[in-house]
């Protein structure tokens, strides 16, 4: 009895050592996105450099490294493979990151709001139904590539709904929108988990409602043809927004 009981503390002792000895995993993360994950501040004040600093500041992680493809006025037009756009950037940050096959490659995108504007950018306005046609094309464009990857789609934030300047118009109609392309992630989501599970993931849900008339102080103010608007997060809007990615790109890796 005594052996025994030697022999199952020893197992004990053996599995504490390895959990405690187990080296924390490292992640590279591609960020794909229009001008608010671009930034809209200073270059090194970005939502995916406030991401990166949140990811780390976790102490979850060995080491982080991110890339941000995100582009002013685009939409998830001007992101599919065959327009040759956007995608090949996308290709070539992806591709630098996975020859460290030590670490994990995810995917954060935030796409929509350039596709719900009225008119203005590519293909806008974009259907629901073609706007969740866009992001599996993308979504399967990468897993193709990239068979271990992790994919992590965010809810595109809040805009006010007399937004319209030079270059496009969204208004009410574009805000409508904008919540039916997150009812599309969500179904687009459980589509993956039976076809493909354990690779493509809800992500943030929260920008949405905390981006609102609530939080204008986290909006830079802008002068438009219908007054001034609020569309692109300030610096404090892009900590806000980068902790909110930061937390579903944990949630996702769990």
């Amino acid at each position: 009895m005594k052996n025994r009981n030697l022999a199952f503390w020893g197992i004990v002792a053996l599995a504490l050592c390895s959990f405690a000895l187990r080296e924390k995993p490292s992640i590279n993360v591609v960020f794909i996105g229009d001008s608010i994950t671009h930034g809209t501040t200073q270059k090194d004040e970005t939502p995916p450099n406030y991401t990166d600093s949140a990811l780390v500041q976790s102490g979850k992680f060995k080491t982080v490294q991110v890339a941000n493809q995100g582009i002013s006025g685009y939409t998830t037009v001007d992101f599919l493979p065959a327009t040759h756009k956007s995608y090949p950037k996308v290709r070539a940050a992806a591709d630098a990151f996975y020859t460290d096959k030590q670490a994990m490659l995810v995917f954060s995108i935030m796409l929509g709001t350039n596709d719900s504007a009225i008119k203005g950018p590519t293909g806008s306005p974009v259907s629901p139904q073609d706007y969740h046609a866009n992001l599996k094309t993308i979504a399967d464009s990468l897993l193709a590539a990239y068979p271990t990857c992790k994919i992590v789609i965010n809810h595109p934030i809040w805009y006010s709904n007399n937004t319209h300047n030079r270059g496009a118009a969204y208004m009410q109609e574009g805000q409508d929108r904008v919540l039916l392309y997150h009812k599309e992630i969500d179904a687009l989501v459980k589509e993956y988990a039976k076809i493909n599970p354990h690779h493509v993931y809800l992500g943030d849900t929260k920008g949405y409602k905390y981006f609102d008339e609530n939080h204008l102080t986290d909006f830079k103010a802008e002068n438009g043809l219908d007054g001034v608007f609020y569309l692109h997060p300030n610096k404090k809007g892009d900590i806000t927004l980068g902790k909110f990615w930061c937390d579903a790109i944990i949630r996702a890796l769990k």
